[in-house]
Protein backbone atom coordinates (compact mmCIF):
# COMPACT_ATOMS: atom_id res chain seq x y z
CA UNK A 1 0.00 0.00 0.00
CA UNK A 2 1.58 3.42 -0.79
CA UNK A 3 1.05 6.36 1.10
CA UNK A 4 -0.45 9.93 -0.85
CA UNK A 5 2.74 11.75 -0.72
CA UNK A 6 4.01 8.09 -2.68
CA UNK A 7 0.85 8.77 -4.60
CA UNK A 8 1.92 12.31 -5.26
CA UNK A 9 4.96 11.18 -6.62
CA UNK A 10 4.36 8.54 -9.23
CA UNK A 11 1.71 11.05 -10.54
CA UNK A 12 4.57 13.58 -10.99
CA UNK A 13 6.74 10.66 -12.09
CA UNK A 14 4.11 10.06 -14.58
CA UNK A 15 3.57 13.43 -16.16
CA UNK A 16 7.78 13.13 -16.17
CA UNK A 17 7.90 10.45 -18.34
CA UNK A 18 4.97 11.80 -20.78
CA UNK A 19 6.68 14.80 -21.08
CA UNK A 20 10.54 13.61 -21.56
CA UNK A 21 10.37 9.44 -21.41
CA UNK A 22 12.32 7.23 -19.54
CA UNK A 23 15.73 9.04 -20.33
CA UNK A 24 14.01 11.88 -18.65
CA UNK A 25 12.84 10.68 -15.24
CA UNK A 26 15.55 11.62 -12.73
CA UNK A 27 14.99 12.51 -8.76
CA UNK A 28 16.37 15.92 -10.03
CA UNK A 29 13.40 16.19 -12.27
CA UNK A 30 10.89 14.82 -10.06
CA UNK A 31 11.88 16.60 -6.93
CA UNK A 32 11.70 20.26 -8.96
CA UNK A 33 8.53 18.85 -9.99
CA UNK A 34 7.16 18.62 -6.14
CA UNK A 35 8.51 21.47 -5.30
CA UNK A 36 11.06 19.72 -2.65
CA UNK A 37 14.52 19.09 -2.25
CA UNK A 38 16.33 15.48 -4.10
CA UNK A 39 16.89 14.16 -0.39
CA UNK A 40 12.96 14.54 0.15
CA UNK A 41 12.70 11.67 -3.00
CA UNK A 42 14.47 9.27 -0.68
CA UNK A 43 12.72 9.52 2.36
CA UNK A 44 9.72 7.85 -0.01
CA UNK A 45 11.68 6.01 -2.59
CA UNK A 46 15.43 4.18 -2.84
CA UNK A 47 15.71 6.04 -6.40
CA UNK A 48 14.10 5.74 -9.63
CA UNK A 49 13.52 2.13 -10.24
CA UNK A 50 11.41 1.90 -6.71
CA UNK A 51 9.32 4.56 -8.24
CA UNK A 52 8.45 2.88 -11.34
CA UNK A 53 8.07 -0.39 -9.35
CA UNK A 54 5.49 1.89 -6.82
CA UNK A 55 4.01 2.94 -10.21
CA UNK A 56 3.15 -0.03 -11.58
CA UNK A 57 2.10 -1.45 -8.77
CA UNK A 58 -0.57 0.92 -8.39
CA UNK A 59 -1.19 0.13 -12.02
CA UNK A 60 -2.13 -3.51 -11.19
CA UNK A 61 -3.80 -2.74 -7.57
CA UNK A 62 -5.69 -0.58 -9.01
CA UNK A 63 -6.84 -2.38 -12.66
CA UNK A 64 -7.38 -5.82 -10.15
CA UNK A 65 -9.36 -3.84 -7.60
CA UNK A 66 -11.22 -2.13 -10.26
CA UNK A 67 -11.99 -4.83 -12.56
CA UNK A 68 -12.48 -7.89 -9.53
CA UNK A 69 -15.70 -5.46 -8.45
CA UNK A 70 -17.29 -4.74 -11.95
CA UNK A 71 -21.17 -5.98 -11.73
CA UNK A 72 -20.92 -9.85 -11.33
CA UNK A 73 -24.65 -9.89 -12.79
CA UNK A 74 -23.41 -8.43 -15.75
CA UNK A 75 -23.79 -11.05 -18.83
CA UNK A 76 -20.98 -11.89 -20.30
CA UNK A 77 -20.96 -9.63 -23.52
CA UNK A 78 -21.65 -6.59 -21.21
CA UNK A 79 -19.24 -7.92 -18.46
CA UNK A 80 -16.79 -8.13 -21.61
CA UNK A 81 -17.77 -4.20 -22.33
CA UNK A 82 -17.24 -2.96 -19.08
CA UNK A 83 -13.65 -4.47 -18.01
CA UNK A 84 -12.32 -2.84 -21.38
CA UNK A 85 -14.55 0.60 -20.90
CA UNK A 86 -13.48 0.77 -17.33
CA UNK A 87 -9.97 0.65 -18.28
CA UNK A 88 -10.38 3.37 -21.20
CA UNK A 89 -11.83 5.56 -18.89
CA UNK A 90 -8.89 4.85 -16.40
CA UNK A 91 -6.18 5.66 -19.18
CA UNK A 92 -8.26 9.28 -20.16
CA UNK A 93 -7.92 10.07 -17.22
CA UNK A 94 -4.35 8.77 -16.11
CA UNK A 95 -2.93 8.92 -19.80
CA UNK A 96 0.92 8.67 -17.71
CA UNK A 97 0.70 5.35 -16.94
CA UNK A 98 -0.10 4.30 -20.50
CA UNK A 99 3.24 6.15 -20.76
CA UNK A 100 5.07 4.28 -17.90
CA UNK A 101 3.82 0.58 -19.70
CA UNK A 102 4.72 1.73 -23.20
CA UNK A 103 8.37 4.09 -22.29
CA UNK A 104 10.61 3.23 -24.57
CA UNK A 105 13.61 1.87 -22.73
CA UNK A 106 11.23 0.74 -19.91
CA UNK A 107 11.27 -2.68 -20.51
CA UNK A 108 15.64 -2.82 -20.56
CA UNK A 109 16.01 -0.71 -16.99
CA UNK A 110 16.07 -3.91 -14.28
CA UNK A 111 14.49 -7.31 -13.99
CA UNK A 112 12.23 -6.13 -11.63
CA UNK A 113 10.25 -3.52 -13.23
CA UNK A 114 10.10 -6.56 -16.16
CA UNK A 115 8.11 -8.79 -13.16
CA UNK A 116 6.15 -6.08 -12.45
CA UNK A 117 5.27 -5.14 -16.04
CA UNK A 118 4.60 -9.38 -16.31
CA UNK A 119 2.22 -9.25 -13.21
CA UNK A 120 0.30 -6.60 -14.69
CA UNK A 121 0.00 -8.28 -17.68
CA UNK A 122 -0.88 -11.65 -15.58
CA UNK A 123 -3.47 -9.90 -13.53
CA UNK A 124 -5.06 -8.84 -17.03
CA UNK A 125 -4.99 -12.16 -17.92
CA UNK A 126 -6.42 -13.34 -14.49
CA UNK A 127 -9.72 -11.00 -14.97
CA UNK A 128 -10.38 -11.83 -18.35
CA UNK A 129 -9.36 -15.91 -19.08
CA UNK A 130 -12.31 -16.91 -16.96
CA UNK A 131 -15.06 -14.49 -18.05
CA UNK A 132 -14.11 -16.01 -22.00
CA UNK A 133 -13.53 -19.84 -20.28
CA UNK A 134 -16.88 -19.52 -18.46
CA UNK A 135 -18.32 -17.73 -21.88
CA UNK A 136 -17.05 -20.53 -24.11
CA UNK A 137 -18.56 -23.41 -21.48
CA UNK A 138 -22.36 -21.48 -22.42
CA UNK A 139 -21.75 -21.40 -25.92
CA UNK A 140 -21.50 -17.59 -26.40
CA UNK A 141 -17.47 -17.00 -27.24
CA UNK A 142 -15.99 -19.63 -29.94
CA UNK A 143 -14.53 -22.90 -28.87
CA UNK A 144 -12.43 -23.85 -31.61
CA UNK A 145 -9.66 -21.31 -30.20
CA UNK A 146 -8.59 -22.09 -26.89
CA UNK A 147 -9.12 -19.54 -23.94
CA UNK A 148 -5.68 -18.92 -23.69
CA UNK A 149 -5.52 -17.43 -27.41
CA UNK A 150 -8.53 -15.76 -27.50
CA UNK A 151 -7.36 -13.48 -23.92
CA UNK A 152 -3.82 -13.31 -26.03
CA UNK A 153 -5.55 -12.13 -29.39
CA UNK A 154 -7.87 -9.37 -26.88
CA UNK A 155 -4.99 -8.29 -25.17
CA UNK A 156 -3.10 -7.66 -28.19
CA UNK A 157 -5.50 -5.70 -29.91
CA UNK A 158 -5.86 -4.07 -26.48
CA UNK A 159 -1.85 -3.14 -26.28
CA UNK A 160 -2.00 -2.24 -29.86
CA UNK A 161 -4.92 0.01 -28.89
CA UNK A 162 -3.35 1.88 -26.26
CA UNK A 163 0.22 2.22 -27.91
CA UNK A 164 -1.58 3.39 -31.04
CA UNK A 165 -3.63 6.28 -28.92
CA UNK A 166 0.24 6.88 -26.67
CA UNK A 167 2.09 7.47 -30.08
CA UNK A 168 -0.37 9.94 -31.76
CA UNK A 169 0.03 12.09 -28.83
CA UNK A 170 -3.41 11.19 -27.28
CA UNK A 171 -4.98 13.00 -30.04
CA UNK A 172 -7.91 10.75 -30.09
CA UNK A 173 -10.87 10.11 -27.67
CA UNK A 174 -9.55 7.13 -26.41
CA UNK A 175 -13.23 6.05 -25.31
CA UNK A 176 -15.20 5.93 -28.31
CA UNK A 177 -12.41 4.21 -30.00
CA UNK A 178 -11.72 1.87 -27.90
CA UNK A 179 -14.80 1.00 -27.19
CA UNK A 180 -15.95 0.40 -30.95
CA UNK A 181 -12.62 -1.99 -31.15
CA UNK A 182 -14.50 -3.70 -28.30
CA UNK A 183 -17.61 -4.55 -30.19
CA UNK A 184 -15.37 -5.76 -33.22
CA UNK A 185 -13.51 -7.90 -31.16
CA UNK A 186 -16.67 -9.63 -29.36
CA UNK A 187 -17.85 -9.87 -33.23
CA UNK A 188 -14.66 -11.72 -33.76
CA UNK A 189 -14.91 -14.39 -30.27
CA UNK A 190 -18.55 -14.99 -30.50
CA UNK A 191 -19.67 -18.20 -31.40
Amino acid sequence: MISGRQKELIDAAGRILTESGIGGLTTKKLAKEMGFSEAAIYRHFSGKEAIILALLGYLRENMSSRLSSLDSDLGFEDRFKAIFSSQFTFFTQHPHFVVAVFSDGLWEESAQINQAILALMQTKTGILMPLIQKGQAQGIFKTDVSAEQLVHLVLGAFRLQMFKWRVSGFSFDLNISGNELIKSILKVIKA
